[in-house]
């Protein structure tokens, strides 16, 4: 019934011989660790920059670009060269569908036919054009007795064939697949959020991801079109330089500052509140509209736009809420060593990491 596990089960073994593989719309990025039982190093990093349109809102356009890129990125990455051929990818959150469902307690047998009706029930796809799977999470999400709940996912089959195609074309093997807001939860969240309503904001290239996590278990994605890009278009636009100048603008000089009317705040002040107010929208439908918690307690933000200066202190007022800048090491321990990536770098790595996380987790 589930040919493809796209969750957090053990599907292969020799979990040290195993990287994450980070496939977005303008890079492809990975992670390798090393366990040495009580410390864990980055044993290989890196990251290559796709061609515009090679990947477009998470489907494969031009999988020759993508398999080059693949292979570029074996050979620059580093310190340690990449000899594993084993990798777990990523799947796109926009060609996902994630829900908390809660059916009556049953046997084992009986709870794979549950799921394939609420999944019938719930998807905007036919079964037979997804693979799915679930796993069972925290009772915390009902109030309801006598009920289990189960976190499911659906992908379509033509995003995971796709992304398999070309991770073979590129002389890799594919041992395990997660989406987006499952891996970054496993790198973002601590053991203290585990007990907390979590929400983190990814400002992307090309979207923003919104998760929200209870239990530390992601129960609602979604996620909007503004991007780390749209402010430097709008920049570029509004300064009339270059887009190049533009992101260098971004993150030494920032959004500007409301107090002194700041020409370049007025610029940018359009998609701040548009970012802010999706934001809102994504709490709200949460809060409101699956119930599952009275209050977001955190909030953290990551990818590469979260680096933009000033970002965080005006999202943090307009919310009325403490905003934390993600660290993707958290769950991480590295001893006295400190990563070897850079820190304005590593939330970009937050999905790999937590991918490479995964296999981890597994061991012969």
């Amino acid at each position: 019934m589930r040919p493809m596990s796209i969750l957090n089960k053990k599907i292969f073994s020799n979990a040290s011989s195993i990287f994450g593989l980070d496939l977005s719309d303008l890079s492809v990025k990975l992670i390798k660790f090393e366990d040495n039982g009580r410390e864990k190093e980055v044993a290989s990093y890196g990251c290559v920059q796709l061609p515009v349109g090679a990947i477009s809102d998470g489907e494969i356009k031009k999988k020759e670009q993508v398999v080059d890129a693949i292979k570029k990125l074996i050979e620059i990455s580093g310190p340690k060269k990449i000899k594993t051929r084993k990798v777990i990818c990523s799947l796109p959150e926009t060609k996902a569908f994630l829900r908390i469902i809660s059916i009556p307690k049953m046997d084992d047998k009986e709870i794979g036919e549950a799921v394939k009706w609420e999944m019938e029930a719930n998807i905007p796809l036919p079964l037979e054009q997804v693979y799915y799977d679930w796993q069972m999470v925290t009772e915390a999400l009902t109030t309801e007795k006598n009920k289990i709940n189960l976190l499911v996912v659906a992908v379509s089959k033509a995003t995971v064939d796709e992304a398999i195609e070309v991770i073979e074309m590129a002389g890799l093997r594919v041992v395990g697949l997660e989406i987006e807001s499952i891996a970054q939860a496993r790198s973002l969240l601590c053991c203290d959020d585990y007990g907390k309503t979590v929400l983190i904001v990814d400002i992307g290239d090309r979207r923003t991801s919104f998760s929200i996590s209870k239990e530390g278990v992601p129960c609602f994605t979604s996620s909007v079109p503004l991007s780390g890009q749209t402010l430097s278009d709008v920049i570029s636009k509004g300064m009339g330089i270059s887009f190049e100048e533009a992101e260098k603008i971004k993150f030494t000089h920032g959004i500007g500052c409301d107090p002194k009317d700041d020409a370049l705040f007025k610029i940018v002040q359009p998609i701040l509140e548009s970012f802010s107010q999706e934001i809102e929208r994504s709490i709200n439908f949460y809060l409101s509209g699956l119930g599952y918690s009275k209050k977001i307690d955190k909030i953290i933000i990551c990818g590469g736009g979260a680096n933009t200066k000033g970002i965080m202190p005006y999202l943090s007022k307009k919310l009325g809420q403490e905003i934390q800048l993600g660290d993707p090491w958290s769950n991480i321990t590295l001893g006295k060593k400190s990563p070897i990536i850079e820190k304005n770098q590593s939330l970009q790595y937050s999905t790999a990491i937590g991918l490479a996380l995964k296999g981890l987790q597994y061991e012969d």
